[in-house]
C-alpha cells in the first residue's frame, strides 16, 4: 500500500495549476445518463473516484472515449441501458447514488447499491429517496440495494428539503429535467458545484432557473449534444491557499474562480495572508506570524466548507494563540485530530467543537490517513514538522487530488511516494 514520506519543514514558492473539481465532475458524469446524444466533458481531474464513475457508466452501457491525457471524455449512451449499479463498483464512492436520479428519470427503473465513500459520518440517502418518491418513484430496499421504478415519466412537484443536502439537491435536479411539467425545489443547497451542474444541463437544453435557494425546473422531452468544461476544484484551491499561509510561502494559484472560495480567503486574510485576486488566479503570500481565528464554523455554501475544515485546523495549530472550529456538517470529521496530536498538536474536542492551542512545534511522526480531506491535512502538517513524517493509506488522497505529490514537489516540498 502506497505511503508518503515528507521531510520538513518546507517553505513553498511557485505556481500551481488547479485541476477540475472532482465533486462537480462526478455529478456531471452521472447526469450524462439523461442524454441520448453525445456529451463531451473537458477538464476532468485524473483521480480514482473519476475512474470509478467512468467504470460505473461503462457497466451501464455507456461508450466512453478518453483523450490521451484522460482529461476529456466523450460519452455516448445506448437507447437501452442497463440499470444495475453493482456494489462492487460503488462501494468506495459516495457519489454513486447520483446515478439513481437519471436512471429512474430516463429509463424508469434502477437497482442501485447503497454507496460507500469516506467514513466521516452519517450521510443518509433518505433525502434523495423522499424527493424522488414525490416525483413518482417507487422503491424498496433489499439486501443493501435500492430497487426503484416509476410508471413512465416522473411528474413535476413542489418539494421542500427538510435539511439542506448537496447530494439530494443534485439528484432531484437531474431527475426533474425529464419529468412532466414543472418542479419547484425549495431549501436547496447552492454550492458552486450545483450551479456547475445546472449550467451543464442548461447547455444541453434543460430549463432550470434559480431564485436564491429555490430551483425551478421545467421538464423537457430530451437533451441535446453538449460540450462542457468542468469547473476548477475549489477545495484543492483552498488547500493550496492554506499551504502558502501555513508555510510563509508565496504561490500563484492558476485556473481558479476566486469567488468560489471567497469566505475561506477572508479567513486567511484575517490570519495574516496577503492575497491578490485576478480573473482566474490567486496570488497569496503567507505571514511571518499567523493570527488565531476564534469561532470558525463550517456551514453550507457560502459558509466555510467542511472539506477545508481539517486544513484550517492545521493552520490554527501554528497560529499565535488560541482558536476554535465548530463542525456543523458531519459528526465524524475530527478523525484527523488524533494524528495531529501524534505530531504534537494541542487540541481538545468537545462534541462538535475543537479548541486549538496555537504555537505548536510539530515533530515528524508516522501517521495514518482516515479520509480524503484528513489525509491532505496530515500532508500540510508534515510540511511544517521538524524531521521526517510517513503518511500511510494515501489511497484516500488518490481519490480526490490529482498528482498532488508532483504539484507539491514542484513548489518546494520534499515528498516521496513509497510503494
Amino acid at each position: 500500500m502506497d505511503k508518503f514520506l515528507i521531510k520538513g519543514p518546507c517553505k513553498i514558492k511557485g505556481k500551481v495549476k488547479i485541476s477540475g473539481a472532482k465533486n462537480s465532475a462526478l455529478v456531471l458524469l452521472a447526469a450524462t445518463l439523461l442524454f441520448q446524444k453525445p456529451v463531451t466533458l473537458n477538464n476532468l481531474p485524473r483521480v480514482r473516484d473519476i475512474n470509478t464513475m467512468l467504470n460505473l457508466l461503462k457497466s451501464l452501457g455507456s461508450k466512453i472515449t478518453l483523450s490521451r491525457d484522460r482529461k476529456t471524455a466523450k460519452i455516448q449512451n445506448k437507447k437501452k441501458m442497463k440499470t444495475f449499479a453493482s456494489y462492487s463498483l460503488v462501494k468506495t464512492m459516495r457519489a454513486s447514488i447520483l446515478v439513481l436520479g437519471p436512471l429512474i428519470s430516463k429509463f424508469h427503473k434502477s437497482t442501485t447499491s447503497y454507496p460507500g465513500g469516506c467514513n466521516i459520518g452519517s450521510r443518509p440517502v433518505n433525502y434523495h429517496l423522499s424527493a424522488l418518491k414525490k416525483l413518482g418513484m417507487k422503491y424498496q430496499i433489499k439486501k443493501g440495494y435500492i430497487h426503484a421504478k416509476s410508471n413512465g415519466r416522473l411528474t413535476g412537484k413542489t418539494i421542500k428539503f427538510s435539511k439542506i443536502s448537496v447530494g439530494a439537491t443534485e439528484n432531484t435536479i437531474i431527475a426533474a429535467c425529464l419529468a412532466k411539467g414543472k418542479t419547484i425545489l425549495k431549501n436547496c443547497a447552492i454550492e458552486p458545484e450545483i450551479k456547475d451542474l445546472t449550467n451543464f444541463l442548461n447547455c444541453g437544453g434543460a430549463k432550470i432557473i434559480w431564485k436564491g435557494r429555490t430551483c425551478l425546473i421545467t421538464g423537457v422531452n430530451s437533451l441535446n449534444e453538449t460540450h462542457y468544461s468542468v469547473m476548477a476544484d475549489r477545495i484543492e484551491t483552498g488547500t493550496f491557499c492554506v499551504a502558502a499561509t501555513l508555510t510563509k510561502g508565496k504561490l500563484e494559484i492558476q485556473n481558479v474562480n476566486p469567488k468560489d472560495i471567497k469566505t475561506e480567503l477572508n479567513i486567511l486574510k484575517k490570519a495574516g495572508a496577503k492575497i491578490r485576486l485576478l480573473e482566474n488566479k490567486i496570488l497569496i503570500k503567507g505571514p511571518q506570524v499567523i493570527k488565531p481565528i476564534k469561532n470558525l464554523k463550517t456551514k453550507e455554501w457560502p459558509g466555510i466548507a467542511t472539506d477545508l475544515q481539517s486544513q484550517l485546523m492545521v493552520l490554527m495549530c501554528k497560529a499565535n494563540g488560541k482558536s476554535s472550529i465548530t463542525e456543523n456538517i458531519f459528526e465524524n470529521r475530527f478523525l484527523h485530530v488524533g494524528e495531529l496530536q501524534r505530531l504534537g498538536a494541542k487540541i481538545k474536542i468537545e462534541n462538535n467543537k475543537a479548541s486549538i492551542q496555537g504555537n505548536t512545534n510539530f515533530i515528524g511522526a508516522e501517521l495514518m490517513s482516515s479520509d480524503l480531506r484528513a489525509s491532505v491535512a496530515l500532508v500540510l502538517a508534515a510540511m511544517v514538522s521538524r524531521g521526517k513524517s510517513t503518511i500511510n493509506r494515501i489511497y484516500h488522497l488518490d481519490r480526490g487530488y490529482e498528482n498532488i505529490e508532483k504539484k507539491l514537489r514542484k513548489i518546494g516540498v520534499k515528498i516521496k511516494r513509497l510503494k
